[in-house]
């Protein structure tokens, strides 16, 4: 997958102003996503990846540091894996049963964090330790936990989820088990499995764990 060319710390002046500029910083995104998965974050250099884009004098024209280009990427692979939850699942006036969105959300989510696995394992290391780049998938995920404790509000008002679970909690437990299992089985390899598969699983987790009811016609969201 092909970096865009997204602006983040520095923009003032580092925001390149025509589209050559655009295009030799969408050169050096892609450098750096190919570097920092060949060598991780610590050891990657800022001459490799201007080498890497054939741009030796050019990094610092667009980026201020490794640190900012590596968060640039973070920030895209992140806004990346969440949309297909957003449009699929939490899509306005989507009328296919929830189960089924569900099912084919989770499948796409799997299947986009697989082709990104190299570099999504050497996020995964630097959020543990790089506060921005931690604060922004903390955000993310906060947003995603809220969306889904609404859209399990509304299915317990049509009474097609199990009333008396707490909503906030189940979101909080059924998203940790989605991020942590793509984590563990895509990122770091502890288990060999189709996105088919995982996907099938974890929707059926979840219909189990809300005791989810068929509904024709149903809302996800309230």
């Amino acid at each position: 997958m092909s970096v865009p060319a997204v602006r983040g710390e520095g923009e003032a002046q580092n925001a390149p102003r025509s589209r050559k500029g655009e295009q030799t910083r969408a050169r050096l995104l892609d450098a750096a996503k190919e570097i920092f998965e060949e060598n991780g974050f610590l050891d990657a250099r800022i001459t490799d990846i201007a080498e890497r884009a054939g741009l030796s004098h050019a990094f610092y024209h667009y980026f201020d540091s490794k640190e900012q280009v590596f968060r640039e990427i973070a920030e895209m692979l992140d806004e990346y894996l969440s949309e297909v939850m957003e449009t699929v699942i939490f899509a306005p006036g989507a009328s296919v049963d929830p189960r089924e969105r569900m099912e084919t959300a989770l499948r796409s989510h799997l299947e986009r964090y697989r082709d990104e696995a190299r570099i999504m394992r050497v996020i995964e290391q630097v959020a543990r330790y790089d506060e921005h780049v931690a604060a922004v998938r903390s955000a993310r995920n906060k947003l995603h936990r809220e969306q889904i404790e609404a859209s399990i509000r509304g299915m317990q008002r049509r009474g097609i989820a199990d009333t008396t679970i707490d909503p906030k909690i189940a979101a909080a437990a059924l998203g940790s088990m989605v991020e942590r299992f793509a984590e563990m089985s895509l990122a770091q390899g502890q288990l060999d499995c189709d996105p088919d598969d995982g996907a099938a699983t974890l929707a059926r987790l979840f219909v189990n764990a809300l005791q989810m009811k068929p509904a024709k016609d149903t809302r996800f969201r309230s």
